[in-house]
């Protein structure tokens, strides 16, 4: 008899080899076919709401890999939650304005762009977004990502441009909104004004030069040592190109300044400055003549190094001892410090740059030339009338535009801010932020500051494509036309037509009818030219969106994106949704740091280290994406690279390896006939549910607090070490030799289809696609949904844990790991073949043999040998002691008797069966119940 046919072996049509790159469409197909959302969605119906807000991914290039584990992390939380009992609906959106589609489309028109209207370059912009938001969805879903794909949320949709009209208005009608002429980030390249949200810091190099300013005023009267001596103020600054705006010189009140003497010149400058001023002029020697407190140069003037012009000496707290000489200079139109003070002190707002970044005409020498050219220039100028003490070449940190990479200006503009200080707008803003949990908890500390020392928000942009400041002026008197009425009237308009009414319609008819300016009673408006900041767009997201929607909430329930996204989206949601509301539109915020590569390296194409999401798809599959996702802790930056995605690979290869192994022993098991009640269980199966309540909770607890990786980490154990290392090996010679019907194997099956059920439950949020492939490989039951993504996690009756079993266990497994490592001993030295072919004899130390000889056979299972002999004599021949054990003597041999044929166990019975002489009797007692 072939006794292999005899045995329960595995059977399952669940594949071991996954091809997830070609199962992965399959499955979304399915998905599709069923409509697996909208299923959702009933399912869900009435449960307690979770809304995750989707913050808008530019509709703008192919999807990038910080995008796919953005999407992936937040299909986390949403499958997650849903599971967990909530009516999760997830609303994907699209930021579809702004400068980088417009950059795009100006690059596609090239010298055609010129012969279009406005209207017209509009057009072009949407049609470039849609095909862009279409590319994307593909790529999202190809993820595994669900969501309300078929009717997202767009910046450029009508109803959402009028609710951005609306939001604008009501912060209008607040008085919060003024139009003026400040410094603003500069794009020369994009001429256009930047957010905050838009500069990124990059090394640049620039001149680092020390010039004098000549001292008009007699400061004799102040102080004496200095009647008759010629007295300057030496300043440093690394924007040469600013100097023929600069209007003062600021030092700070509190400051020691001294007044020192080189050949023959007195030059001003802080006292603690003085040792590395001196060292970059090359002085070999230098006399104070002079020392005094910041504050007695206020109202003193000096001479323009080579206008004739002034520069008054004025105060500021801002100075600082950190660089330069304690003496600022200051152009109000070229920085946020620089115009602050400046108004304090009635300073005009000079910047005699234009829209591209060249001087204007009214600036002598350097007319026309654009400012960073011009630092040679004005170096040279000032070289010439002998104001340059000193210069050098510095690499430092400096504002670049995002879009173009090119350094940015601060240049003052007529712009529409948003002041923070009207209505107590900055301070409740900052209050909210208290009123959030942030995830991690230094993400608020990091907006609190930034909403604390930020500017007014400068909300206007000189483009095309975005939603127009819906505001006019009087043509008669130029009085400014913006009210509720107003505001109203265009945003219906929008609401039926789109923002690009207004730039096909003309004033009248945009504007109620017989509206007239309330100043000169005039008729006649035009249009603001000026679009709205994008920041601004997206940030009235909770409006457009959630605001209204019975199937969504307000606020929500999280916002999550990269840790960038403080100074972005979280910040502009937050000003918009606490100035018109009074409060934040989320509850919680969630942030995940940046993909690196491997080194733990910024990506970039130069260094050849980007890694592409359909490239990793296409080889690995989406999974093992996704996995990694949950593999890294999302709080610290992301490393990704070839070699971690085979690691992750092979981890995905034993979970599923796992999974297999038990669907293959599952093939007669109906849930149904033949589950084992727990009081009948057998005890490594008991032992088995307390690991599996442990796991279950603690991987609800992790998914209850975002903690993915811990998920990832205790599912993968529990598969690798728990199941295959342990519990599922032990079981076999119950599964494969019993008869089928045995009670120890319907025991061992119950507590199998317990694990794997809860394994596949669990996973489904991550290892989404292979969860539904286990799930209809699974046997069915009473219940059972037709998708695991319809289930919910699952509970872990309170029965199941029991720490007295586990201790015992605890002592069990200790003693198992003397016992294999002795058996690998004896393998290596060929003593043995394998395990079962193995009599272990142990002598346990005093206090443990009673303990173990009451557990002789189960310990003979657990160890996984043919025969086990716990014995008080002192044993001798070949013994290890135990490492972690002391006191434990084992030795290991040969077992005795006959290999059975069927169980290849060894035993001195084999052929004592009275019809069956080549088998154990255990094997013969199956056999004749099995009828064979």
């Amino acid at each position: 008899m072939d006794y292999k046919e005899t045995l329960n072996l595995p059977k399952t049509a669940f594949p071991m080899k996954a091809n997830l790159a070609q199962k992965e469409p399959e499955v979304l197909e399915q998905w599709e076919a069923m409509g697996i959302y909208s299923k959702i969605k009933e399912v869900s119906r009435g449960r307690p709401k979770f809304i995750l807000h989707d913050g808008p991914p530019y509709a703008n290039g192919h999807i990038h890999i910080g995008t796919a584990m953005n999407k992936i992390l937040k299909d986390f939380i949403v499958k997650s939650k849903f599971m967990a009992g909530y009516d999760s609906h997830y609303v994907p959106g699209w930021d579809c304005h702004g400068l980088p589609i417009e950059h795009q489309v100006d690059l596609m028109l090239g010298g055609k762009k010129a012969r279009l209207s406005t209207a017209e370059v509009r057009r072009e912009c949407r049609r470039y977004a849609e095909k862009f938001i279409d590319i994307q969805r593909k790529e999202f879903k190809r993820l595994g990502v669900f969501g309300d794909w078929e009717t997202p949320y767009l910046t450029m949709a009508f109803p959402y441009v009028a609710a951005i009209v609306m939001e604008f208005g009501r912060f209008f009608s607040q008085g919060s909104v003024y139009r003026g002429k400040k410094p603003v980030y500069w794009c020369a390249s994009c001429k256009t004004a930047l957010a905050e949200a838009e500069v990124e810091y990059a090394e640049h190099k620039t001149p680092s030069i020390f010039i004098s300013f000549p001292m008009k005023s007699d400061i004799s009267h102040r102080l004496d040592s200095l009647r008759g001596r010629q007295v300057s103020v030496i300043i440093w600054t690394t924007t040469p190109w600013t100097i023929p705006a600069n209007l003062a010189i600021a030092v700070h009140p509190e400051f020691d300044y001294v007044a020192v003497e080189n050949q023959g010149h007195v030059y001003i400058l802080a006292q603690e400055l003085l040792p590395y001023v001196a060292a970059s002029f090359g002085w070999a020697s230098q006399e104070v003549i002079g020392r005094f407190k910041g504050k007695l140069l206020e109202g003193l003037v000096c001479t323009h190094p080579y206008l004739e012009r002034e520069s008054r000496l004025i105060l500021a707290d801002f100075v600082t001892l950190e660089a330069g000489t304690g003496c600022v200079h200051i152009a109000p139109g070229h920085g946020k410090e620089d115009y602050e003070i400046g108004v304090k002190y009635g300073l005009p707002v000079y910047a005699p740059v234009d829209d591209e970044g060249r001087f204007t005409g009214d600036v002598a020498y350097f007319a026309g030339q654009f400012v960073f050219s011009a630092n040679p220039s004005v170096i040279s100028k000032l070289k010439d009338v002998g104001k340059l003490l000193a210069q050098e070449e510095i690499t430092h940190e400096y504002p670049h535009c995002w879009r173009c990479k090119k350094p940015i200006i601060f240049r003052a503009t007529e712009q529409w801010f948003i002041s923070m200080e009207a209505n107590g707008f900055r301070g409740r803003t900052l209050e909210e932020i208290d009123r959030v949990e942030w995830i991690p908890p230094q993400g608020r500390d990091r907006i609190y500051e930034m909403i604390k020392h930020r500017p007014d928000w400068c909300v206007s942009r000189q483009r095309s494509w975005g939603v127009p400041i819906t505001v006019f002026y009087c043509t008669g008197c130029g009085e400014i036309l913006a009210n509720q009425e107003v505001f109203r009237q265009v945003a219906s308009i929008f609401q039926e037509e789109g923002a690009e009414a207004w730039f096909e319609r003309d004033s009248q008819e945009l504007l109620p009818e017989g509206t007239s300016c309330s100043k000169c009673g005039s008729k006649e408006f035009r249009k603001e030219t000026d679009i709205l900041d994008v920041w601004f767009d997206s940030g009235v997201s909770w409006a457009a969106v959630l605001e209204g929607n019975p199937e969504l909430e307000y606020p929500a329930h999280m916002y999550l994106e990269g840790s960038d996204q403080h100074r972005g989206w979280f910040h502009s949601a937050l000003l918009t949704s606490v100035g018109t509301r009074g409060k934040a539109p989320y509850k919680s915020v969630l942030t995940h740091g940046f993909v690196v590569d491997g080194q733990g390296k910024k990506m970039s194409k130069s260094l050849g280290n980007v890694v592409v999401p359909e490239e990793v798809i296409n080889k690995y599959g989406a999974e093992v994406l996704r996995l990694w996702v949950s593999a890294e802790d999302y709080r610290d930056d992301m490393r990704i690279s070839g070699e971690i995605l085979q690691r992750l690979s092979e981890a995905y290869r034993r979970i599923r390896n796992t999974a297999r192994f038990m669907l293959g022993n599952l093939f007669d098991f109906d849930p149904t006939l033949h589950q084992v009640v727990y009081g009948h269980l057998r005890e490594i199966d008991r032992f088995a549910l307390h690991r599996l309540y442990g796991v279950i909770n603690r991987v609800r607890k992790a998914y209850e607090t975002y903690s993915f990786h811990t998920v990832f980490h205790t599912l993968h154990q529990f598969c690798a070490v728990d199941l295959s290392a342990l519990y599922l090996d032990v079981l076999k010679d119950a599964l494969y030799v019993q008869a089928p019907q045995d009670p120890e194997r319907r025991s061992a099956q119950t507590v199998i289809f317990e694990s794997l059920r809860s394994l596949t439950l669990l996973m489904a949020p991550i290892l989404s696609f292979t969860a539904e492939e286990i799930w209809h490989h699974m046997p069915d039951w009473e219940g059972k949904a037709p998708s695991v993504h319809l289930a919910g996690f699952p509970s872990a009756p309170a029965q199941w844990e029991d720490r007295d079993l586990a201790e015992r266990w605890e002592r069990f497994l200790s003693l198992r790991g003397e016992v294999t490592r002795a058996l690998e001993a004896a393998r290596r030295e060929k003593r043995i073949g394998l395990a079962l072919d193995a009599r272990v004899i142990l002598e346990p130390p005093p206090d443990w043999s009673d303990f173990l000889k009451s557990n002789r056979g189960l310990l003979e299972e657990l160890f996984i040998v043919s025969q086990l002999e716990i014995t008080d004599d002192s044993l001798t021949g070949e013994v290890m002691e135990g490492a972690e054990l002391p006191g434990l003597r084992i030795r290991v041999e040969q077992a005795r008797g006959n290999k059975c044929p069927r169980c290849w166990k060894w035993d001195e019975s084999v052929g004592d069966h009275p019809t069956r002489s080549d088998v154990c009797p255990r094997c013969g007692g199956v056999l004749d119940r099995m009828g064979l």
